[in-house]
C-alpha cells in the first residue's frame, strides 16, 4: 500500500511540476526542456561508451563517436532551437538504429546476406549451420537439428531434439559426442535423455561410463538395469558400488550405512547386519559430540535388533531434545 501510495504521489508530483512550466513557460519550453534532458544522458551515456571502446580499441568505437556527435548536436539544437526538424530527424535516426540493433541482436550470429535469405536456400546451398539458425529460431527443432548435425555441430543438434522432445535422438547424439571428445559428462547426458525416452538398458549402459569415473553413480546404474529387467547386470552395478562404498567408509564411517543397505538389496543379511553394527558404533561415537546422531544411532541398533541398546539411544536424542526446548 505504501509503494502504491508513493508511486501515485511522485505522478502526481511530475505531473504538477510539468502544468506548472507548460502555464509560466508554455508547451513549447517543456517539450524542449524533456528533449534536452534525454539529449544530455545520451551524450554523457555515449561520451562514456566512446571513451572505453577507444581505451580497448574496439571495432565499436565508430559508431559510440558518431552516436555522440548525433546526441550532442540534438543537445545543442534543443537549446538554441534555431532548427528544430534538426532535432527531429536527430530522433528519427536514433529510432532506426535502435530498430536495426533489435534486428542485429535477433540473429547476432549471422552475416547481413544470411540474414536475408530463408532457410531453404541456405540449406540447398550448403549454409548449414546458418539454416539451422533460422529454423531453430522459428521453432522447427527436428529440421534444425538435421542441419546442426550436417554442419557438425552435434551439441546444438542435441539441444534441439531435446526441445522437440525427440529424446532418443538426443542421447545418441550425446553418445557420440562422448565417443568423440573423449568427455565423460556426455555419458551422463546420454543417460539422461535415453531415461527421458524410456530406454533402460541403454541408460543404464552409458551411466555405467560415467560411473567408471565417478563411481558413486554405480547405485544409480543398478536401478536402471533393474527397471530394464536385467537382474544380472544390476546386481553387477550393485557390487562396484558396494567396492565402492566399501572403500569410503574404511576413511568414513558414514558410509557403513550405504554399504549395509547395498548388503540388503544383495540378499546378504549377515554381512548387512555387521555392517549396520558399524554404523551404529560410527553414530554413537559421533553423539558425543552431537547428540542428534543419537537418532541414528538408535535406527541402526533396531536394524540389527539390538532393542536395549536402541532404546538408550532414543531415551538420549530424547532428552537432547527436551534440553533443546528449554534451552
Amino acid at each position: 500500500m505504501r509503494e502504491k501510495l508513493a508511486l501515485a504521489t511522485f505522478f502526481i508530483t511530475i505531473v504538477a511540476v510539468a502544468a506548472g512550466v507548460v502555464y509560466y513557460f508554455g508547451a513549447v519550453f517543456l517539450l524542449r526542456l524533456i528533449l534536452g534532458i534525454g539529449f544530455l544522458g545520451l551524450t554523457l551515456l555515449f561520451a562514456l561508451v566512446f571513451a572505453l571502446t577507444a581505451y580497448a580499441k574496439s571495432k565499436h568505437v565508430v559508431w559510440s563517436f558518431f552516436g555522440f556527435l548525433a546526441s550532442a548536436y540534438a543537445l545543442y539544437q534543443t537549446y538554441t532551437w534555431q532548427n528544430p526538424m534538426h532535432v527531429l530527424w536527430v530522433i528519427v535516426a536514433f529510432g532506426l538504429a535502435f530498430i536495426a540493433f533489435l534486428w542485429w541482436i535477433s540473429e547476432p550470429s549471422l552475416s547481413l546476406v544470411e540474414r536475408l535469405r530463408s532457410a531453404e536456400s541456405l540449406y540447398r546451398a550448403g549454409n548449414y549451420r546458418a539454416a539451422a539458425i533460422k529454423w531453430e529460431k522459428k521453432g522447427l527443432y527436428e529440421k534444425a537439428a538435421e542441419a546442426y548435425i550436417k554442419a557438425e555441430l552435434l551439441e546444438s543438434a542435441a539441444w534441439c531434439y531435446e526441445k522437440a522432445e525427440k529424446f532418443e535422438k538426443a542421447a545418441q547424439l550425446y553418445e557420440a559426442l562422448a565417443e568423440k571428445k573423449e568427455d565423460s559428462y556426455f555419458w551422463k547426458e546420454a543417460s539422461e535423455f535415453y531415461k527421458k525416452a524410456g530406454n533402460y538398458e541403454k541408460s543404464a549402459e552409458c551411466l555405467a561410463k560415467y560411473a567408471e569415473e565417478e563411481p558413486w553413480f554405480w547405485e544409480d546404474v543398478a536401478e536402471l538395469y533393474e527397471k530394464a529387467g536385467n537382474k544380472e547386470k544390476a546386481e553387477y552395478a550393485l557390487r562396484k558400488a558396494l567396492e565402492y562404498y566399501k572403500k569410503e567408509a574404511e576413511e568414513e564411517g558414514v558410509f557403513w550405512e550405504d554399504v549395509a543397505k547395498i548388503y540388503e538389496k544383495l540378499g546378504e543379511k549377515e554381512l548387512a547386519v555387521g555392517a549396520w553394527t558399524k554404523f551404529a558404533k560410527y553414530c554413537e561415537a559421533e553423539a558425543e559430540k552431537d547428540p542428534a546422531w543419537y537418532k541414528h544411532a538408535a535406527e541402526a541398533y533396531e536394524k540389527i535388533g539390538a532393542e536395549k541398546k536402541a532404546e538408550e539411544m532414543k531415551k538420549k536424542y530424547e532428552e537432547f531434545k527436551e534440553s533443546k526446548k528449554k534451552g
